[in-house]
């Protein structure tokens, strides 16, 4: 139910400062119990999978085509 900072690291693939670093700039909401922090797993996925549909959408809007015949008239 809630992952260590350690088994986030490595779902990640990243290092644990990465992921400590994340959790202090509230990008990542995580619990401290008083020993380490804890972070929420579905809370996590959902985060994630948000994330991703955010890059994809800027994908779609970055590989859009310029429309090649624009109607300008130059006026010198």
């Amino acid at each position: 139910m809630y992952l260590t900072v350690k088994e986030t690291a490595e779902y990640l693939s990243v290092p644990e400062a990465t992921v400590e670093k994340l959790i202090q700039q509230k990008k990542i909401r995580a619990l401290y119990d008083g020993n380490e922090y804890l972070i929420y797993k579905a809370q996590f996925n959902t985060h994630l999978k948000q994330v991703e549909k955010y890059k994809q959408l800027i994908e779609e809007i970055l590989n859009e085509p310029i429309p090649e015949d624009l109607d300008v008239k130059d006026e010198d």
